[in-house]
């Protein structure tokens, strides 16, 4: 049986989701890529899943890079051969201080669909034919509450905060279904996940009702390896569908 594999991007802190569900997966008997902008940030956290038994590689990855987009894919091309589930979990909140959309500045609207929208719309492409190789791959799309915020117009407990942010998220959902239509009539699963509000940002001053990152990285993990019967082109949170 060919052994499974992960990539999950924007890996970078010790504390953040996609470490969480990265060491989840490892867990789960998964080769984990770990990628990030700069490769050094990632390595000591590949090292320590490492240290603990699990394999685990970290691999730079820039989703403003197609370029290297294309090295990765290559790497994973004659490491791996195919890849089981790919995680865009990477994102930018250029605009953590604008609190409307008529305050919003272009440049951080740029930044904002380049990591959350047209990264992981790219990165889907170049690792393709690598989800293809595998037998039934997963793909995961990591959303946010702000995105149901600006869709609905509703207060959901916290202000809006980042509208740049918030509409790359909001597009990101909708990409996920566009791609599972896409691939609707084959084994490829796709899923937008709501983590919920996370404690990721100790040195921010997290809310005092964020859930641990372990905790959140449960509802991603279990979109990457959903079933064969399961769901595409969702958005969940914890197992459950968000309208």
């Amino acid at each position: 049986m060919p052994l499974k594999t992960a990539l999950i991007t924007g890996v970078s802190r010790p504390a953040g989701l996609g470490f969480a569900v990265a060491g989840q997966l490892a867990e789960l008997g998964f080769h984990v890529v770990l990628t990030a902008r700069d490769r050094a940030a990632a390595e000591p956290l590949a090292a320590r899943l490492r240290q603990d038994g699990y394999a685990a590689t970290a691999l730079r990855l820039d989703l403003s890079d197609r370029a290297g987009m294309d090295e990765a894919a290559g790497y994973l091309t004659r490491t791996f051969g195919h890849l089981d589930v790919l995680i865009n979990n990477a994102a930018a909140m250029p605009d953590f201080q604008t609190l409307t959309v008529l305050d919003a500045d272009m440049d951080a609207v740029r930044s904002a669909m380049e990591v959350s929208l047209i990264g992981p719309w790219a990165l889907t492409q170049a690792l393709f034919p690598l989800l293809t190789a595998a037998p039934a791959a997963r793909i995961v799309n990591v959303s946010s509450l702000a995105a149901l915020q600006i869709a609905t117009g509703l207060d959901l407990g916290a202000p809006l905060r980042s509208p740049a942010y918030s509409m790359a998220k909001f597009m990101l959902n909708t990409l996920t279904a566009v791609f599972a239509r896409a691939l609707a009539g084959t084994p490829i699963l796709v899923n937008a996940v709501e983590p919920g509000n996370t404690a990721t940002h100790p040195e921010r001053g997290d809310d005092d009702n964020d859930r641990p990152a372990a905790e959140s990285a449960r509802g991603v993990v279990w979109a990457a390896t959903l079933g064969p019967d399961g769901p595409s082109g969702g958005l969940f949170r914890d197992g459950k569908p968000l309208s």
